[in-house]
């Protein structure tokens, strides 16, 4: 039987980020994605203007209260971009509404990155934020994300002892495991670092630095990370299988990028179309090591 997960965040109808990277993503892994989309725009923020923008958060209860009727049950639980306090308090009640021992919650928090919070958020929703880390089994910020949640000062050099210890931190919210993206010790490696706080245990996966920006790879990492942990992976695996496919993805880009339109520059977002056969790949690996 498939697992079932919903993937709660924004629809970004042109430009590939949120939901129009999580479903197709999740779905290729394998597993059965349910959305709850928070908001409709016509196109994403990073790079367009001029685009269209309409709140969907008075539908999501009602969608909480139809599912409820229908006792539908979830494996898992993915949160992406909340855009307002009022939608993450909303969506801590579905946790608790669709949560329990056989659900897992993995909450994406996504604020802001660069040390700046994202247009539109204010110091007040980091602390709606941080009460919804304390729902979550899992969390996966970035580094800016990381230190609003800990109410530290931004910073952008970091060794790995500084790095364990704020994910140590971070597990202190209520979370049992903590995921740090976009971490680099060096000019040389990209990656992630998680820390399993029930275990004590760190894990990481580095790739190839590749210096171009690109819109999209957090929630490309967040959802491939959901999905392999869906199929049966440990954390390492999921860890490694996100680090990884991110990687393919941007690398398939920037091959792609001299002669790419104007609006698909870097902004737009990463070709992940291109790199599905790796995926599947790498989820039969995750099966297949799972059945050893």
């Amino acid at each position: 039987m498939l697992k079932r997960m919903v993937t709660i965040q924004d629809i970004s109808c042109f430009g590939k980020c949120s939901l129009t990277a999580a479903l197709p993503l999740i779905s290729a892994m394998g597993v059965e994605t349910a959305v709850i989309p928070t908001a409709v725009l016509s196109t994403h923020t990073g790079g367009f203007s001029g685009y269209t923008f309409r709140d969907l958060t008075a539908d999501i209860p009602r969608i909480t209260a139809h599912w409820k009727n229908l006792n539908l049950h979830f494996d898992g639980i993915g949160t992406g971009y909340l855009g307002s306090r009022e939608q993450v308090q909303i969506i801590a009640d579905f946790f608790d509404t669709f949560g329990g021992s056989q659900t897992q919650i993995i909450v994406d928090p996504v604020m802001g990155d660069n040390g700046k919070l994202y247009a539109g958020f204010t110091p007040d929703f980091t602390v709606e934020m941080r009460k919804l880390c304390q729902k979550a089994d899992v969390i996966v910020p970035n580094l800016t994300e990381a230190l609003l949640l800990l109410d530290l000062p931004y910073t952008e050099t970091y060794t790995q002892q500084e790095v364990e210890a704020m994910l140590r931190s971070l597990t202190k919210l209520g979370c049992r495991t903590a995921v740090l993206t976009g971490i680099q010790y060096d000019d040389q490696r990209h990656g992630a670092v998680a820390y399993d706080s029930k275990t004590n245990q760190f894990c990481s996966a580095f790739r190839k630095h590749i210096p171009e920006s690109m819109h999209g790879t957090g929630d490309i990492f967040s959802s491939v990370f959901s999905g392999a942990l869906m199929r049966g992976a440990s954390l390492e695996q999921a860890v490694s299988v996100a680090v990884n496919f991110t990687a393919d993805t941007m690398k398939a880009t920037l091959l792609d990028l001299q002669s790419l339109p104007h609006e698909k520059a870097p902004w737009y977002g990463v070709e992940f179309e291109a790199c599905m056969e790796k995926l599947a790949h790498y989820t039969n690996q995750i099966v297949q090591e799972n059945q050893k």
